[in-house]
C-alpha cells in the first residue's frame, strides 16, 4: 500500500500543503474549521507527519497523558502519581498539554502520530470523531475526572454526586442557612454532578442556594464571584466552591474584607489539593483518591490491551470529606 503523502492530504480536503502542514502546528494561524477538517482527513487516510512517524517508533511501553488545565494544582499531583506510576513498571510518560483556548483536536492528533500504548484524558472532552478515531487505531483511552456520553468510553472518576452532597450536608450540620455556590465550568460533568448533589441534598432540606456565581473553576473568575457574593447586603454565611483553587479564592476575599473564618463565613472546597492544608488557608474540603483512580485508570487501560476489558466502563471511586479550619 501507498504511504499516504501530504499532497494527499491537500487535494482530499481541498487546501493547500502549506495549510496541511499548519494544521499539525499547534502555534500556527488557521481557522479551527478548516484545521478539523484537515485532521478529520488526515485521519481517515491515516496520514502521519514525519515528526509522527519517527516519533511511532520509539513509543512503545508510554501512556500519553492529554491536560487541557494545568494552572489547577489538581492536575499536577495527578501528573506526578501517574507518572511515579509508570516508572515503576519501566514505561514513559509523554505530557500533551492543550493550549488555553486550544482545540483537544490537535493535541490528539499528535498522540495518534505519536503511537502511545494508550491515553489518559484529563479536564477535556472527547469530540465523537475523535472517539473513532481513537478505536479505529486501537487507542485505548481512559477519561480521568471526567465522563460524557458515549457508551463505549472508559473513564475513572471520583463520586462528584457524593461529595456535593457531603459538603452540603456539612454546612447544614453546622447550622448554616444561607449558603452561597460557586460553581465551575458549565457544560463539564465535574461541575453537573457536584452541582446536582449539593442542590439534592438542600433541597432534601427545603432549601436552595441563597446566592450563587460562576467561578470556571479558576482562581481569578472565582475572586470576582466570591467578591459580588460577599459584598452583597444579604451576603451567605458560608459558600461551597465546587474546586479548591476557587475556594481559596473565596477565603482570600473574605479576609480582605475583614470577615473571620470560619465564625463570619464557612468555606467548603473540593479536591484536597495540596495548597489545601497549608497554614494559610486550612480548607475543609472533599478529597479525591488520586492515588487509586491512577491505579484504576492504568489497570483500564491494561485489561483493554489484553482484551479482558471492555469498553464504557466507568469507574466512580468514593471520595472523604477532610475537616480542616475554614468549616
Amino acid at each position: 500500500m501507498p504511504k499516504v503523502t501530504a499532497k494527499m492530504v491537500a487535494d482530499a480536503a481541498g487546501v493547500s500543503l502549506a495549510a496541511v502542514s499548519r494544521a499539525f502546528r499547534s502555534d500556527s494561524a488557521l481557522a479551527e474549521d478548516k484545521r478539523a477538517r484537515i485532521l478529520r482527513v488526515a485521519g481517515e487516510l491515516g496520514y502521519l507527519t514525519p515528526s509522527g512517524r519517527t516519533l511511532s517508533r520509539i513509543a512503545t511501553g508510554t501512556v500519553s497523558l492529554v491536560a487541557g488545565d494545568l494552572t489547577n494544582p489538581f492536575y499536577p499531583v495527578v501528573l506526578e502519581e501517574l507518572s511515579r506510576r509508570l516508572h515503576q513498571q519501566g514505561r514513559r510518560l509523554v505530557l500533551h498539554a492543550v493550549p488555553p483556548g486550544g482545540s483537544v483536536d490537535l493535541v490528539m492528533q499528535q498522540v495518534l502520530d505519536y503511537r502511545s500504548d494508550a491515553a489518559i484524558v484529563t479536564s477535556a472532552t472527547m469530540p465523537s470523531r475523535l472517539v473513532r478515531e481513537c478505536r479505529k487505531q486501537n487507542l485505548p483511552v481512559v477519561l480521568f475526572n471526567r465522563v460524557q456520553l458515549d457508551a463505549r468510553m472508559l473513564a475513572v472518576t471520583c463520586d462528584n454526586y457524593g461529595g456535593g452532597r457531603m459538603a452540603a450536608e456539612r454546612l447544614l450540620a453546622r447550622g448554616c442557612r444561607r449558603i452561597g455556590h460557586v460553581t465551575g465550568l458549565r457544560e463539564t460533568s465535574t461541575h453537573l454532578e457536584r452541582a446536582r448533589g449539593f442542590l439534592d441534598a438542600l433541597g432534601q432540606h427545603g432549601l436552595a442556594p441563597a446566592c450563587s456565581a460562576r467561578g470556571e473553576f479558576s482562581y481569578d473568575s472565582a475572586r470576582q464571584a466570591a467578591l459580588s457574593l460577599l459584598q452583597a447586603p444579604d451576603r451567605p454565611e458560608a459558600l461551597f466552591c465546587e474546586n479548591d483553587i476557587m475556594a481559596l479564592a473565596a477565603l482570600d476575599v473574605a479576609r480582605s474584607l475583614g470577615l473571620r473564618i470560619p465564625q463570619d463565613l464557612a468555606v467548603i472546597g473540593f479536591d484536597d489539593i495540596p495548597l489545601a492544608e497549608w497554614g494559610a488557608y486550612r480548607l475543609t474540603t472533599i478529597r479525591q483518591p488520586v492515588r487509586q483512580m491512577v491505579a484504576e485508570a492504568l489497570e483500564l487501560i491494561a485489561q483493554v490491551r489484553s482484551g479482558q476489558g471492555s469498553e464504557g466502563t466507568i469507574r466512580v471511586l468514593p471520595v472523604r470529606l477532610i475537616e480542616r479550619d475554614s468549616a
